[in-house]
Parts: C-alpha cells; sequence; structure tokens
C-alpha cells in the first residue's frame, strides 16, 4: 500500500489528508497492538445498555483493519476478550460472542478480498463450540493470504500466554532429553501465541487508561505506548494515523543512550 491509496479515501483538505501527508511510509511500525477499551462507558454515557456499546465498537474494529491495511502495516493485533472477561455477566459475554460469530461471517469476504490473514491468539479451545467453528474457518480460509496478518486477541491473558509457552517448551525438552539451562529468550519466543511475527512497536489504548492489562506482557518490552481519552467505539482513522505520526516522532533506544 502507499500514500496514493490512502489520499483515495480521505477526503481533500481534511485534517485526515494531513494527517497521511504527514506519514513517513518507510518508517511504520511493522506491529501495532490495541487495548480497545471504553465500550461500555461510551454506551453509558448515552443512557445505553453496555451490549450496545460493543455493538458500536464493531465500526471502529472495521475502520482500524481498513486503515492497517492500506498503509501497509504488516501485523494489527486487537485486545477483543480476556480470560478475566468471563467474570462479567453472563448475558453481556453471550452477547460478546454472538457479535464475533456475526462479525466473522459478515466480514470473512472483505478479509479474503483485501488479502488480510486472520489468526486467533489465545485460549480458542475453551470458547464455545460454534465460536470455535467460525474462528477456524475465518483462520482456514485466509491461511494462505499474505497482506496484513490480523490477530484477535480471544480468552487471551499474557500471563497465561507465558504459561502456556513454557508448559510446551518443557514438554519438547522431556522428550527430546535436551538440557533446560540452554533455554534462553529466542527458544521461549519460539512457543507464544505470535510466534513467527514481529513484537509490536505501538501499543495503543483508548479511554485513557494508563494499565496494560495483561495484554502482550512478553511482545511489548520496548514497543511505545500511545494513549488516548477516545472511547473505542469513537477511535476511526484519523486516530490511528496520529498514533503513528506520534510515534515517529519518538527516539527508540531499546535500553541504549543516545548520543548528541
Amino acid at each position: 500500500m502507499s500514500l496514493q491509496d490512502l489520499l483515495t479515501v480521505v477526503p481533500a483538505g481534511s485534517e485526515e489528508e494531513e494527517l497521511v501527508r504527514s506519514i513517513d511510509f518507510g518508517r511504520l511500525p511493522r506491529h501495532v497492538a490495541v487495548i480497545m477499551d471504553g465500550n461500555g462507558r461510551w454506551a453509558k454515557l448515552r443512557h445505553k445498555r453496555r451490549v450496545e456499546g460493543h455493538r458500536a465498537g464493531i465500526h471502529a474494529v472495521r475502520d482500524t483493519i481498513e486503515t492497517s491495511a492500506r498503509i501497509g502495516l504488516e501485523v494489527l493485533t486487537l485486545y477483543a476478550f480476556s480470560i478475566e472477561n468471563w467474570k462479567r455477566p453472563q448475558s453481556e459475554v453471550s452477547t460478546l460472542m454472538s457479535l464475533l460469530k456475526k462479525y466473522l461471517r459478515s466480514e470473512l469476504d472483505t478479509l479474503l478480498r483485501n488479502n488480510i490473514r486472520f489468526r486467533v491468539l489465545g485460549r480458542p479451545h475453551e470458547l464455545p463450540a460454534d465460536v470455535q467453528e467460525e474462528l477456524q474457518r475465518a483462520e482456514e480460509r485466509t491461511s494462505a493470504n499474505e497482506g496484513l496478518s490480523f490477530n484477535i486477541a480471544l480468552n487471551y491473558g499474557g500471563r497465561a500466554e507465558i504459561t502456556d509457552a513454557v508448559r510446551e517448551l518443557f514438554r519438547e525438552l522431556l522428550h527430546d532429553g535436551r538440557d533446560p539451562s540452554r533455554i534462553d529468550e529466542r527458544a521461549l519466543a519460539a512457543h507464544l501465541y505470535t510466534a513467527g511475527q514481529p513484537d509490536p512497536d505501538l501499543l495503543i489504548r483508548t479511554s485513557g487508561e494508563l494499565r496494560i492489562s495483561n495484554f502482550l506482557l512478553w511482545q511489548i518490552a520496548y514497543a511505545e505506548i500511545w494513549v488516548t481519552d477516545v472511547l473505542w467505539p469513537d477511535f476511526r482513522r484519523r486516530h490511528l494515523l496520529q498514533a503513528i505520526g506520534d510515534y515517529q516522532k519518538r527516539d527508540r533506544r531499546y535500553g541504549g543512550i543516545t548520543t548528541v
């Protein structure tokens, strides 16, 4: 994708056009991860049920995926449902699962048409059987796509991911009779849900909250963090462009120092 590709979908003379023209397409983050927060507050401010906030959030998901693909990002990861979210009222959880199935059915053709690969991060085997079927179908149908890799974190927890990785790694060591003392960071990373993908360069959190919420704990070690007060259902292309523009202004030192 390119500057010209984006300019075809933004209004001429708009703030979005200015943001697009300010982006250095040679210095894009390879992987952008998003904590989608604020659906409940969005609904409360409008005197609606929480589930209406989740419904409205689907529009933000579509816009973010489309913009990420047009910009030319390699990987986009959206945090959709955490392990802790099972504590929410059953009616809300059921609605979330229903919305997920509806989204996958309605958007699969769009993912295929735009060469987007869909992957699930987390423990999908613990989700309802009908949801698992839809997820597996979307993963299989898009597996050959080579454009944007779209990850959705479902039944996900950062600590659980590291635990699963350690468990799988030790299972291999026991099977092969290898020395556990030879384990290094690369070996463990190869067993994470995101194995084979670059770590996030940019982590976005909506709704103004200043916490990580057990999301990609290993992978975001050196990610730049961008927080906005915008509630997730109101998050649109211009906000993603703002986040990327801010990212490109930062000096990434990875624990080192900058010599002036």
